[in-house]
């Protein structure tokens, strides 16, 4: 991969993988003001015209919604020099209206404008819709808010997340070219994007949530965040802890990780989310692996780890002339094990490749990389990630550390470890990272949801655990299953406390063990 963070810091890329996962409800909303008054609340003087603002809602997405645009500070240092455009949607209650309700998907980079346009029934459930104004909003750098820009022409884009480089992974000469392609990424970010791209950090993008809170007229903070969506989440409650209201945190990022622990563990998830699915595989019909038992399912996780490194020697050449390498067939792989739902996918795929054909793996591949078929990109969430990630992760791209880490990686998860081990593109970032990694305890803040799925691959149920911990108000749900998060997916145990919460402020006594 061109960068480790791209693969693991997907801290799951979004909620949403395959599927379009929900329609978005066929009835109209009810009339809403076309205007939305800010509470009145005192604020620094330079922050006066931002926390002023009204804010004009027009009908968006074929009747369905409501869209406005808000303007927040570039810099929340220094608000005078100059502002940015963060872009919002909106499916108004259609009950007894107790407030807006925020919504983020995760990425980070992802769009939330997206996710509530395209899948307002997968992000929330009816209950939610009748009495909030469920809101999805782009954060600052991504889609339609003022975005990160790197690569204008679609090709070099291709260029950077699908070529496979030359030379033997970990090599002197591997990592020289993988270097060179990060900083001439990171070159073309700079120069496209300008000042924004030092400003799209998760503390900004925090700053601006309390004031989307205030302008949307809500005194406090109801907020749902899955997977990113949970550092952003926490992040807001250590600022503002007093104005927090009903925070849930679902398939949970600690926020005292670092980057490299984050690798570790995923890597880890990701492959016992493998072996998993292998064992469900060996029990139906058309598996690409064969045998039963624990013997089997070892085999096939040699297998798979065996068919990554011939595609390292030898790639596969798609339909389109693209050949597949093992770092897109890993993207490939990883797609369908954020939900069990998907592992059908996971069969075909494992069957066209073990066959020679590449077609099924690029298709999987460009979903994960929102890449469409005839070559454009539908939006900026790997630009975004990336930004994202390089302000919020500090790494150490020493030759010395990336090997050391590729050993450690090996031993831990033999099938995906080497996969996720070397890529490094923030250490050729423009711009220093701004963030020191640690627990948040939020002491002040109003209690807390955290939400964990025990066999989660992307954000594994331990950081929930943590999150729970280190957050002084905090209660842990845990889920016992497969997949990333939890809420509106998994049981009704899940969906009801979750509910309860948000709707009626119930706290549970204890995790009540879903």
């Amino acid at each position: 991969m061109k960068s480790r963070l791209r693969v693991v810091l997907v801290a799951a890329a979004l909620a949403v993988v395959l599927p379009l996962t929900g329609c978005v409800t066929a009835f109209l909303p009810k009339q809403a003001p076309a205007t939305s008054s800010p509470v009145k609340e005192k604020v620094a003087a330079e922050l006066t015209p931002f926390y002023s603002q009204v804010l004009k809602w027009s009908s968006c997405e074929k009747g369905a919604f409501q869209c406005t645009q808000a303007t927040a500070p570039l810099d929340w240092k220094h608000p005078a020099d100059g502002s940015i455009k963060l872009a919002l949607i909106r499916h108004v209650a259609s009950g007894d209206r107790l407030g807006s309700l925020l919504v983020n998907p995760g990425g980070p980079g992802a769009s939330g404008y997206s996710f509530i346009a395209d899948s307002l029934d997968y992000a929330v459930d009816a209950k939610l819709k009748s009495q909030y104004d469920v809101v999805g909003f782009d954060p600052r750098g991504v889609n339609r808010s003022s975005a990160v820009k790197c690569y204008p022409n679609p090709s070099d884009m291709d260029a950077f997340l699908y070529d496979i480089t030359p030379g033997k992974i970990g090599s002197d000469a591997w990592l020289a070219a993988q270097n060179a392609a990060s900083k001439k990424f990171g070159e073309a970010c700079l120069e496209h994007t300008g000042k924004l791209l030092g400003f799209v950090d998760t503390v900004s993008a925090a700053r601006d949530l309390d004031l989307l809170r205030a302008i949307l007229g809500d005194k406090k903070l109801n907020y749902l965040g899955y997977s990113y969506g949970t550092l952003l989440g926490s992040t807001y409650a250590e600022l503002y802890p007093k104005k927090t209201g009903r925070l849930v945190f679902d398939g949970v990022v600690d926020p005292a990780t670092t980057d490299f622990d984050v690798t570790s563990v995923q890597a880890q998830g990701f492959e016992n989310a493998l072996r998993a699915y292998i064992a469900d595989c060996l029990t139906g019909k058309d598996c690409p692996f064969s045998g039963s038992g624990t013997k089997a399912v070892n085999s096939a996780m040699g297998e798979v780890r065996a068919l990554l490194d011939s595609l390292n020697a030898s790639p596969l050449r798609a339909k389109d002339g693209r050949q597949l390498g093992s770092s897109t067939m890993f993207n490939a792989i990883i797609l369908p094990l954020y939900s069990r739902s998907n592992w059908s996918a996971l069969t075909e795929l494992f069957t066209d490749v073990m066959n020679g054909e590449a077609d099924f793996a690029f298709q999987l591949a460009d979903s994960y990389n929102d890449r469409k078929p005839n070559g454009s990109y539908a939006d900026n969430q790997t630009e975004a990630f990336i930004a994202i990630n390089c302000l919020d992760y500090k790494t150490d791209g020493s030759q010395a550390t990336l090997r050391s880490q590729a050993q450690q990686l090996a031993k831990l998860a033999p099938v995906f470890g080497p996969q996720m081990a070397y890529g490094d593109t923030c250490s050729q970032w423009p711009i220093p990272s701004t963030r020191e990694r640690g627990p948040i305890a939020a002491k002040d803040s109003a209690p807390i949801l955290v939400v964990g799925t025990t066999n989660d691959p992307a954000t594994p149920y331990q950081w929930a655990v943590n999150v729970s911990k280190e957050l002084a108000n905090a209660q842990l749900v845990t889920y016992e299953g497969e997949g990333h998060t939890a809420y509106n997916k998994s049981n009704a145990c899940v969906n009801n406390t979750v509910d309860d919460f948000l709707l009626h402020g119930k706290v549970p006594t204890s995790d009540p063990h879903c």
